[in-house]
């Protein structure tokens, strides 16, 4: 069970080691585009390339989706990037459901535990393996993977990183339920943290906070939902930047440099901007930017 690119390798090797996949299930196809169609799931279309059964409920509590779920008499549900199962759903494979989350649990529960690991400047993360209980992320953990943190990586290298690693812990875990050598541990809900979905409105940058706090939002918001300023009411998408030891502004926001480099004073050090994209056009480096759009040291970033 899952819908995003996240999932793939996770069903992916599944196949390749030989277990039987009696059906897929995935979000029901989404309009995408300006001609809005219809585009089905990054699993399903995996799926439909390795001729296996999908399933597309519009609701999980659905009786005939429940009752079809029953009939296939399952050993394991595997789920990864799906939504919240009910109990009567998670409840009906023999050996129960799992699930691969995107953090080391109990830490960073929630929709968005790779942005918010970044975001809060963490060194290291993982992935983890828990049985489906009622309350979400609070599971019994079957196996966990840490995987360090580059100084500068980004949310999107991160979540491919961590796809292929989790992949593995997922094989690892059919395995070891197979083969009934499982040696799960309770999680700590003292040491839990949350990781809420992200939304346009939580994404502004605030500069008065310091650089490094600045760039730890910016790569862990990108490529999306990816951090945003205003320079003169435009709207400023911001994909890269780096720490510098170029001497502060008078003030948090200031464009101290925009020439070939885009420098600025934030409320303690200062940015680099590497990469950023104005509303409406392509992506570019801050070099390529600055010779199409009219920027000045001295403006403001707000």
């Amino acid at each position: 069970m899952g819908t995003p690119e996240f999932a793939v390798p996770s069903l992916r090797i599944l196949i390749e080691n030989n277990y039987e996949i009696v059906s897929v299930v995935t979000a029901p196809d989404k309009p995408v585009g300006r001609g809005l169609q219809l585009s089905p799931s990054a699993v399903k279309q995996f799926a439909i390339q390795n001729n296996l059964a999908v399933m597309q409920p519009e609701k999980l509590k659905d009786p005939s989706f429940v009752q079809q779920l029953v009939s296939y008499q399952p050993d394991l549900f595997v789920v990864v990037a799906f939504r919240i199962l009910p109990k009567e759903v998670f409840s009906i494979p023999r050996y129960g459901s799992f699930n691969l989350h995107a953090s080391l649990l109990p830490k960073y529960r929630g929709a968005a535990p790779i942005n918010w690991a970044i975001i809060n400047g963490e060194k290291e993360t993982g992935v983890t393996t828990f049985f489906l209980q009622e309350t979400v992320d609070t599971g019994n953990i079957i196996l966990q993977a840490r995987v360090p943190i580059g100084k500068d990586e980004t949310a999107g290298e991160l979540h491919n990183k961590l796809a292929d690693i989790g992949a593995e812990i997922v094989l690892h875990s059919v395995h070891s339920i197979e083969i009934g050598k499982i040696n799960i541990k309770t999680q700590d809900d003292s040491l839990a943290s949350p990781a809420p979905k992200l939304f346009k409105e939580d994404c502004q940058i605030n500069w008065q906070k310091s650089a490094h706090e600045i760039h730890n939002f910016i790569r862990g918001l990108s490529p999306k939902p990816t951090a945003f300023t205003h320079h003169n009411n435009t709207l400023l998408k911001i994909y890269r930047s780096s720490i510098t030891t170029q001497q502060a502004g008078r003030s948090a926001g200031e464009i101290l440099i925009a020439d070939r480099q885009l420098i600025i004073g934030t409320g303690n050090g200062v940015l680099e901007i590497l990469e950023l994209q104005q509303e409406g056009k392509k992506r570019l480096t801050a070099e390529e930017f600055l010779r199409g759009y009219r920027i000045l040291a001295g403006d403001k970033l707000i």
